[in-house]
């Protein structure tokens, strides 16, 4: 990469980031909060945001969309909410503005869904349109070239692939790996998507999916949906009916029921866990420039070039976090599958 595009690359960065920092006030100056610069950028939102032009926020419009039981589908833009209105137009829908937080509600008080399309929303549809795009080239590549060696960016792939399915399904699950595997595959790349998604700071990346802990949750209840329903007799015995004496069955029975609800919810919590706090980390060292900038502009400048250096190592740091926790995530999957599905005499022999 020139020069020339690292700097234009850092720019970009910085015009992202900026918006965050109160200078769309033109009437008065409010001091920098980094506590609300942070969890703006890790937060869900109706809109992406992509710049500030004179303090004027430039930004996507996404759909908002909300149910009503007795008034049915309703659909208009996001950017109805910046008009400064109190309505959007619509006779149960109001705009209620906490802290730049724009939220629905009804003025009846009466309940309803929102079903809208939200920033991280978008950002786990054009992860799978990746995904997508990704796997069916690759699959259009072995057609074409059944018996070659791989070329192109199918030879990227390839060694990932048979990674997990070699040192992650084979070994974690045994056997019975084969079934397994396009699940642990899609949940891999899938992951490891989003996950290098959300470090680009400008549109259309910067969603914080991985970091939202709904997202995770979803995720883990698949590996959880997966794992009992492919239990054999063996695995719900060992919860059930533990190789303990009757008496401890009043303890043993509780705390494997325990463990068994335990697993998808250290799933959940350790990507949503890490990948929050590495946003959190770096977001909290750009914060320093404009905390001592307002201090004294020449400690700013001092301290920029600190933040900014460390910004970076965290941000490539970053790019090996976004590996590693679609790899963990994928490995405990997969040991959670072989327990499932281990047989008695395996147990034994190990």
């Amino acid at each position: 990469m020139s020069k020339k595009n690292v700097l234009l690359a850092f720019f970009m960065t910085l015009s992202a980031l900026m918006p965050l920092h109160g200078a769309g006030d033109s009437h008065e100056k409010k001091p920098f909060d980094p506590g609300h610069m942070i969890m703006e950028h890790i937060k869900d939102a109706y809109d992406w945001h992509i710049m500030d032009v004179n303090g004027h926020a430039v930004s996507i419009p996404l759909p908002i969309i909300a149910y009503h039981p007795s008034e049915g589908f309703t659909l208009f833009s996001s950017s109805k909410f910046h008009h400064g209105k109190d309505t959007v137009g619509l006779y149960f829908l109001q705009e209620v503005k906490e802290e730049s937080r724009y939220v629905l509600a009804t003025t009846d008080g009466s309940k309803f869904y929102n079903l809208s399309l939200t920033k991280n929303a978008s950002a786990l549809l054009l992860g799978a349109i990746l995904l997508m795009f990704i796997f069916l080239g690759v699959a259009k590549a072995y057609r074409k070239r059944s018996g070659k060696a791989p070329k192109g960016f199918q030879s990227l792939i390839e060694p990932i692939i048979i990674f997990i399915r070699d040192e992650v399904a084979k070994p974690s699950i045994g056997p019975k790996y084969e079934k397994f595997v396009p699940f642990l595959l899609t949940m891999f790349f899938f992951i490891w998507i989003l996950n290098l998604l959300g470090l680009v700071p400008f549109f259309p990346g910067g969603a914080n999916v991985t970091g939202n802990i709904s997202v995770t949750l979803v995720l883990a209840a698949f590996s959880f949906i997966i794992t009992s329903f492919s239990g054999n007799k063996y695995y719900w015995k060992h919860i059930f009916l533990p190789d303990v004496p009757v008496w401890l069955y009043p303890l043993m029975i509780p705390i494997e029921i325990i463990g068994v609800l335990l697993k998808p919810l250290v799933l959940m919590l350790r990507l949503f866990a890490n990948i929050t706090a590495g946003h959190i980390i770096i977001l909290g060292f750009f914060s320093l420039i404009f905390i001592f900038g307002e201090m004294n502009q020449n400690l700013g400048l001092g301290v920029g070039v600190f933040s900014v250096a460390f910004t970076v190592f965290m941000s490539l740091l970053e790019l090996l976090v976004a590996f590693l926790q679609a790899y963990v995530f994928t490995l405990l999957s997969a040991l959670y599958f072989g327990m499932a599905v281990e047989e008695h005499h395996h147990a034994e022999e190990h």
